[in-house]
């Protein structure tokens, strides 16, 4: 395998350097200003009637360690002594009391979870001497984190309405358990917005289309509608796949799971692997198994990873993804 660490390390921080802190928060400022609006006025913030600035803040507590570790605010925690980064990792059971401390929807279960599970999690993978290697134990953690979800573990902290809370959640846990904890290298988790990532982004779309066109019409699963859907309503949809899907998607299965894959079995290998796990993720999607959706997903996995891989590029994968999912959902779906 090609070591690209020295030098991915060294392109992240140049690009870092270009959005500044207090830009990023800026932006993240702007984007929560633009959501509360979104959402106060949609079915679901009106389904949660008073509970919505409890969610709203929950969601935003959330939001923001995948914001802010993409603008380099990881670099400082990794200096932290051993036992103060494990328990650090308990503070993000904030977001759920801030929804549900002192409301009928508390529950000390869900309370004694949200606390444990991070802090265990790290703990597991904090050993000293660990190999840079995929390990038993990473393989282990990404198993337990894949399995929280898609069993809905922590379906008793937040309501079903609210099921991109606890995916939030676990989003946070893998990164900071494996940029933090096990300080993996090459992630390329960087959410600035270089041209390089765009165009990478969008080249691996442009190759994907056809393939997506031509297989969803031969199984039947992408049916045309023609449709002009509405500035407003493009703009939210490209928003809420971006930072609701895509980048929590792309951390774990490109910058976790195929970076750590590529230690073993080498970086075709991991692509076609991390492509099909990432296909087979989606098969809960109907009452059944969606086998079209498995196939099409796999496909897809596969330029996301080409994207990530070209240069190391978490946003590369990103635009993607969310391009894949915003045609597919306004036109297709």
């Amino acid at each position: 395998m090609e070591n690209h660490s020295g030098e991915d390390r060294n392109t992240e921080d140049t690009a870092l350097k270009k959005i500044p802190l207090i830009s990023a928060t800026a932006i993240f400022a702007a984007i929560l200003i633009a959501l509360w609006f979104g959402f106060r006025s949609s079915e679901l913030g009106i389904s949660l009637g008073t509970e919505f600035p409890r969610a709203f803040a929950s969601f935003a507590l959330l939001l923001a360690p995948l914001w802010f570790f993409g603008f380099g605010v990881a670099e400082p925690l990794k200096r932290l002594p051993a036992r103060t980064k494990i328990l650090a990792l308990g503070l993000l059971s904030i977001s759920y009391f801030v929804f549900a401390v002192e409301t009928d929807l508390f529950s000390p279960r869900a309370a004694i979870i949200v606390v444990a599970f991070p802090v265990l999690l790290a703990a597991f993978l904090e050993l000293p001497g660990l190999a840079t290697q995929m390990t038993w134990r990473d393989a282990a953690a990404l198993a337990v984190i894949a399995a929280t979800y898609y069993l809905k573990w922590l379906q008793s902290a937040w309501p079903p309405e609210l099921a991109f809370l606890p995916k939030l959640f676990l989003a946070d846990v893998a990164l900071y358990c494996f940029l933090i904890i096990r300080r993996l290298e090459g992630s390329g988790y960087s959410l600035v917005p270089t041209g390089s990532a765009v165009l990478i982004g969008i080249r691996e779309w442009a190759f994907f289309l056809p393939i997506a066109l031509g297989l969803g019409e031969l199984t039947r699963f992408i049916h045309f509608h023609a449709a002009i859907p509405r500035l407003g309503h493009v703009a939210g949809d490209i928003l809420l796949t971006f930072l609701l899907i895509a980048i929590p998607e792309e951390l774990f299965f490109r910058a976790i799971l195929q970076n750590f894959l590529e230690t073993r079995i080498g970086r075709t290998g991991a692509l076609f692997l991390a492509a099909v796990l990432f296909g087979l993720s989606h098969f809960n999607h109907g009452s059944r198994f969606n086998w079209r959706y498995v196939l099409l997903a796999t496909i897809a996995g596969v330029f996301y990873g080409r994207a990530w891989r070209t240069n190391r590029q978490i946003f590369a994968s990103i635009v993607t993804h969310t391009a894949v999912d915003v045609v597919w959902s306004l036109w297709f779906r």
